[in-house]
C-alpha cells in the first residue's frame, strides 16, 4: 500500500526578474497558485497540501483556498528568504513523518494530475524521483564570453517539479544542508549531494515556470490548447 502523499508548494518568491510576484496573477481567470493547488487537489494519493506563502501574500492565499474549495490545504507555511528555507519551512509542518513528499514549485499551474501520479508512483524504495524532459536547445558552457566547450545534448535534460521523495530522506538531507551551510537550486540537488539515488521520469514540456511575463502568455496559450 502506497504511503499517503504530502504536498509543498513553495510560493514566495519575490518575481525579480518578473518585476513582482506571481503566484497571484491571474491566468484564464483564476489565480497562477489555483491552477497549481487545484492538480494537487485532484490526486487521490495527496492528502495534505501546504503552500508556502509571503508574509504580505497569506490573507490572499487563505482567501483562494476557501474560495476554490481546496480542502486539502490545512496550514500554510511562512516564506524563506529563498527556495531552499520555504521549503524547509514546509517541512516543519508536516506532522506525518511516514509520507512520501512533494514538492512543486506555485507557479507552474500547468502541472497535470497524471504527471504527478506518474512521479509518486515511480519512486518505490529509491530516495527520489524527479520530472525532467530532454533539452532541445544546443548547450555551451561559456567564461568571460567565450565558448570553453559544447555539452553532449543527448545526455542533458531540463529538470521540473514535481519531485517526490520519502519524508525521512528530504528531512535529513535539509539537516545536512543546514549543518554544512550549503545551498542549492532544487530538492534533488540536496538529496543526491547526500548520496540519494535520484530517478529521472519523462515531465511535458507544457509544465514550464512561470518566471517572465513571456511565460504568462505562452501558459495562457497552453491552456487554451487544453480547453
Amino acid at each position: 500500500m502506497m504511503k499517503p502523499v504530502v504536498a509543498i508548494v513553495p510560493s514566495a518568491g519575490s518575481g525579480r526578474r518578473f518585476g513582482g510576484g506571481k503566484t497571484l496573477l491571474d491566468l484564464n481567470g483564476m489565480p497562477v497558485i489555483a491552477h497549481t493547488l487545484g492538480a494537487l487537489q485532484a490526486v487521490d494519493e495527496v492528502v495534505e497540501i501546504i503552500p508556502v506563502m509571503r508574509n504580505e501574500e497569506m490573507e490572499k492565499a487563505l482567501d483562494i483556498v476557501e474560495r476554490y474549495g481546496f480542502t486539502k490545504v490545512k496550514k500554510i507555511a511562512p516564506g524563506g528568504r529563498e527556495r531552499q528555507e520555504s521549503v524547509s519551512h514546509g517541512l516543519a509542518l508536516v506532522e506525518r513523518k511516514n509520507c512520501i513528499v512533494l514538492v512543486h514549485d506555485g507557479v507552474r499551474p500547468l502541472v497535470t494530475p497524471s504527471i504527478i501520479r506518474r512521479a509518486v508512483s515511480a519512486l518505490g524504495d529509491l530516495d527520489g524521483v524527479v520530472t525532467a524532459v530532454a533539452v532541445k536547445d544546443t548547450i555551451k558552457e561559456v567564461s568571460d564570453g567565450m565558448v570553453k566547450k559544447t555539452l553532449d545534448r543527448k545526455r542533458l535534460f531540463a529538470v521540473q517539479t514535481p519531485q517526490v521523495f520519502p519524508c525521512r530522506v528530504l528531512m535529513q538531507a535539509y539537516a545536512e544542508a543546514l549543518r554544512s551551510g550549503l545551498h542549492f537550486t532544487d530538492d534533488a540537488a540536496l538529496v543526491e549531494h547526500c548520496g540519494g539515488r535520484v530517478k529521472v521520469i519523462e515531465g511535458d514540456y507544457s509544465n514550464i515556470k512561470i518566471t517572465t511575463r513571456e511565460d504568462l502568455v505562452l501558459a495562457e496559450a497552453f491552456l487554451g490548447s487544453r480547453a
